[in-house]
């Protein structure tokens, strides 16, 4: 196929269609072949907290790429030659750890665009282009690119509006570990406090005209979260649910 394939990701963010999600850490193309049967909107494929590399994150997206999931990649940083990399294997959306920052996502923006808009890096035969089948890859793909930036700071809280409102931006994810650690309250994701803080964060990203996004493995707190407007919501995370119901298998057998 000689051309840029439709981020369905990215437009349903823009159609404000709620896409529910699923958190991966396996670090396993056949993993991720399996969750994509599963019927989630998108999955998460996470290199910052875990033993990924670029390699493991290239066989992922070529293990679902048959299927009606979209792919995110959250790079290990807020790194635009990690972001050059990614997309030149063929990621379209990208989900940034801890943006704190206006000037921070502004360069973020910047790793997703060619010159003379960005910093991206050009390369003639990549497997984003289509190995350079794709001839007007780069006048095109900046349509299909999805920028997510994650807040998970109180500096980020700050400023969270001027943040959101960087053009060039799709959403704003709130990563509630290190933002319940950041407020005081390590490990504590239901904290009172907290919970208030994400609720209000979220109205804010909406009010910026921008989507809202979030993982939590609370059902409860997942729906009242979606209600709210959340828009890319993940609600699992492969390992918990692995361990989870192995557990629950042994424990049957041994009691």
């Amino acid at each position: 196929m000689n051309q840029v394939p439709i981020n369905h990701f990215k437009r349903a963010l823009q159609e404000k269609r709620p896409q529910i999600g699923l958190w991966s850490t396996l670090c396993s193309p056949y993993a991720v072949e399996l969750i994509a049967r599963a019927g989630f909107d998108w999955i998460l494929f996470d290199m910052e907290h875990s033993p990924s590399d670029i390699n493991i994150a290239l066989g992922q997206l070529q293990a679902v790429a048959p299927y009606p999931v979209s792919p995110v990649l959250r790079p290990t940083w807020k790194d635009f030659v990690q972001q050059k990399r990614l997309l030149d294997i063929g990621a379209q959306t990208l989900l940034l750890p801890y943006v704190e920052t206006a000037e921070e996502a502004a360069l973020a923006v910047a790793g997703m665009r060619y010159p003379p808009r960005g910093i991206r890096g050009v390369a003639g035969s990549t497997r984003a282009s289509g190995f350079g089948q794709v001839k007007d890859y780069m006048q095109a793909c900046e349509k299909e690119l999805c920028l997510l930036v994650q807040i998970e700071s109180l500096q980020g809280l700050e400023n969270l509006e001027a943040i959101a409102c960087t053009d060039g931006v799709d959403g704003v994810f709130i990563g509630p570990a290190d933002l319940s650690a950041n407020m005081g309250h390590p490990g504590e994701l239901g904290h009172p406090e907290v919970i208030a803080t994400i609720e209000q964060a979220i109205s804010r990203i909406l009010a910026c005209g921008k989507a809202p996004g979030i993982l939590t493995t609370n059902e409860e707190t997942a729906r009242r979260c979606i209600d709210l407007g959340c828009l890319f919501t993940a609600v699992g995370v492969d390992t918990s649910l692995l361990l989870g119901s192995t557990s629950a298998l042994a424990k049957r057998f041994k009691d």
